[in-house]
């Protein structure tokens, strides 16, 4: 038996520069942008700068790299950061923010929502006696989409909330934006209106906008300054960058296109529900589906051509992306049913 070619649904990493993509590369304007400035990478920094409302951004290889550079920047040895209970910035960056950055992580419990968190929860824990015994608490790590809970989304008027509780005690606020892209595009809103008041940013390139590699870090000017040493002591350093550059500025020109991957995983929950799965409704281009026996489902899954990756241990996790069409998701159900 034939094994069908896979529909891949494990991430929106796994999209493919397409040819448009690939010739703004080959032609990008390129310098030694360690030397001084890639022309190209100029123009996306400034590009994503203006998009997020902050002063200067930097490119740099992986949002890991542009989280702990935040880290690095904001916290001091002996000091407390805060983040949702599954935030990237603690199960999925190998510790780098208590190895590398030096900050204990302070796991928040979900409040209302999955993903969500409150802002009594940060009063709370910001706020209590700073012996000098103890853990400091500096900094809020906020993640939008928190894509641990299946990429949910924090509205405009939450994240004032939260950041007005972090500036109430005393924290500064960084914000994990990886799928910022989805949450302004499920909220039909600039990705601005959900950076206000945040001291420094991180965004992706290479995940839903389909760029082959890249995201961004933003704050204020002298952020950015010291965000260009820090990458270099992290071996980020990059010459030719324009041509990394060049597709992330194409990617840029596709957030629109974010609307079809929603409503594509819209259509797969709503399938999977019809056929009696236990489907968790997307709010982006997550979605979330609790089984009984992950590793044999995945199996099956396999079997019939269709990618996922487990979530917990009763849940798997499918992502739409550009490289997934309405046909591809109509014939992934096509698929499951089949396995009975």
């Amino acid at each position: 038996m034939t094994t069908p070619a896979p529909i891949d649904l494990r991430s929106d990493t796994v999209t493919r520069p397409d040819a448009e993509m690939r010739a703004a590369m080959a032609a990008a304007e390129v310098d030694d942008d360690v030397l001084g400035h890639d022309p190209t990478m100029r123009r996306l920094e400034e590009r994503v700068a203006d998009l997020l409302g902050t002063a200067a951004a930097l490119w740099v290889p992986s949002g890991s790299m542009g989280n702990l550079i935040a880290l690095i920047t904001h916290l001091r040895p002996g000091e407390r950061y805060l983040a949702a209970r599954g935030s990237h910035v603690i199960d999925n960056e190998l510790g780098t923010g208590a190895w590398i950055a030096r900050g204990m992580p302070e796991p928040m419990e979900w409040a209302g929502a999955p993903g969500r968190i409150s802002a009594d929860t940060v009063r709370a824990l910001a706020s209590a006696p700073a012996l000098y015994h103890t853990l400091h608490t500096t900094l809020l790590c906020l993640e939008n989409t928190h894509g641990g809970s299946g990429g949910t989304v924090t509205p405009p008027d939450e994240h004032a909330k939260l950041v007005a509780a972090a500036r109430d005690t005393g924290l500064r606020v960084h914000l994990d934006g990886a799928r910022l892209w989805n949450a302004a595009t499920a909220l039909g809103v600039p990705p601005a209106a959900l950076t206000v008041g945040v001291d420094t940013v991180q965004v992706c390139l290479s995940k839903g906008l389909g760029a082959p590699v890249g995201s961004m870090v933003a704050g204020t000017a002298e952020f950015v300054t010291q965000a260009r040493r820090v990458r270099k002591m992290l071996g980020g350093g990059v010459r030719q960058g324009g041509v990394l550059a060049a597709a992330g500025l194409v990617a840029l020109d596709r957030m629109g296109d974010l609307a079809a991957d929603h409503a594509n995983a819209v259509a797969l929950a709503d399938g999977l529900a019809e056929l009696g799965w236990q489907v968790i409704r997307p709010q982006t281009n997550m979605v979330l589906v609790e089984v009984p026996d992950v590793a044999q489902l995945l199996a099956a899954l396999g079997q019939a051509g269709v990618l996922a990756l487990p979530m917990s241990s009763t849940s798997i996790r499918f992502v739409t992306h550009r490289d997934v069409h309405a046909t591809d998701i109509a014939e992934a159900l096509h698929r499951i049913k089949g396995l009975g």
